[in-house]
């Protein structure tokens, strides 16, 4: 859906880690312009489709949108009116701006037929709740909005909350945390790290060679780095990296990192496809937090959020999945997946249907939380 904007909710870095929430973009204030401008001049009706095989997708061919010839501008003699400026923000930013609009009637339409409404009360809660988590008034929250991120209040509560709402609501899940999760992420975002230095290579071959030559001197670490890292950044830092911590999102990472003293090498860890990681161990740090008492009201509401998240992405891929869509922008025709029974949004657990589930973050912007 376009490059998602930096979310203004992020925490701490020290819990960032594994913590998302799903928003629809926001973008510059020319996407807004544009966004405006679809919902002004884009009124296609449907056409005639056919399948074009070879590509794998369905092509639409639809009605263009009547003419708009109202001015906009005049430069000497020559009028740009407003159908021309809206030709230019489709072509532009069409596709971006129409796919939010897109999913935000999807979910508009899920929630008619399930019963579920948000109220403007709500909506106005949960900016409040989010602004005093950064101690702000939602005054100051919205200028805040308006000024980094081009998005009045208006936009912000229609395009970001209410969808985030309304995909819990349909989602209807209540969370269950274990004591041993609570715990995990306890250690995860608050317990001491391994301090590492790592070589990655994206060939076994090859860095079997480099390690061989590792465990020979293993003082010319940074070097080695230097020479056959492919990982720019921590590359030209002679392979330093942050802190690894422990259960974090990379388990062949850290389980290798945590059995490493200060001063060893580890053998070839294949961290991804065709990735491999040569670490090297400088010893680990003290922990930020030792009693987990002082922090465990902030874990569970960060795992409660996970939960719900990964809730809300499974609901709305099925209903990417089930609602078919015509954007004549793009050309092409997705979802309307045939449904064998009802659609149950029970603890975010869809109802049986045909076909695949899609990616949850498909047509989605997930940042971090």
């Amino acid at each position: 859906m376009g490059d998602p904007f930096p979310n203004p909710h992020a925490t701490k870095a020290k819990t960032n880690s594994n913590r998302k929430i799903i928003f629809f973009a926001a973008g510059t204030g020319l996407v807004l312009l544009a966004g405006v401008l679809l919902f002004q001049t884009f009124n296609a009706k449907t056409g005639a489709a056919g399948e074009d095989k070879s590509a794998g997708t369905v092509r639409i061919s639809g009605n263009q949108p009547s003419a708009r010839t109202q001015p906009v501008a005049k430069v000497g003699s020559v009028v740009i009116s407003e159908d021309e400026l809206a030709r230019e923000c489709i072509a532009l930013y069409g596709p971006e701006v129409l796919e939010n609009v897109i999913n935000r009637a999807i979910i508009e339409q899920a929630c008619q037929k399930a019963g579920v409404n948000v109220e403007q009360a709500e909506v106005h809660a949960e900016v409040e709740k989010i602004a005093k988590r950064f101690n702000l008034d939602t005054k100051t929250w919205y200028e805040m909005l308006q000024a980094e991120r081009k998005m009045n209040p208006n936009q912000y509560r229609r395009n970001v909350i209410w969808p985030m709402l309304a995909l819990r609501k349909l989602a209807g899940q209540r969370t269950k945390l274990s004591q041993d999760q609570v715990q995990k992420a306890f250690v995860r975002d608050y317990g001491p790290r391994v301090k590492a230095r790592m070589i990655m290579m994206d060939n076994l071959s090859r860095a079997q060679k480099v390690w061989d030559e590792v465990k020979k001197n293993p003082g010319d670490f940074e070097r080695f780095a230097r020479d056959y890292s492919i990982e720019p950044n921590s590359r030209a830092l002679g392979g330093a990296i942050q802190p690894i911590p422990q259960f974090s999102e990379n388990e062949s990472l850290w389980k290798a990192a945590f059995k490493l003293k200060e001063g060893e090498v580890s053998g070839i860890v294949q961290i991804g496809l065709s990735r491999y990681a040569i670490l090297l161990c400088e010893g680990r740090t003290e922990p930020i937090v030792n009693s987990i008492k002082e922090v465990e009201n902030q874990l569970v509401d960060q795992l409660t959020e996970e939960q719900t998240q990964e809730a809300v992405a499974r609901v709305f891929a099925k209903l990417k999945e089930q609602t078919r869509v015509d954007n004549y922008i793009t050309g092409t025709t997705t979802g309307g997946v045939s449904q064998t029974s009802g659609t149950s949004f029970s603890n975010g657990q869809p109802g049986q249907s045909g076909g695949a589930i899609p990616s949850p973050t498909q047509g989605l912007n997930g940042s971090p939380r």
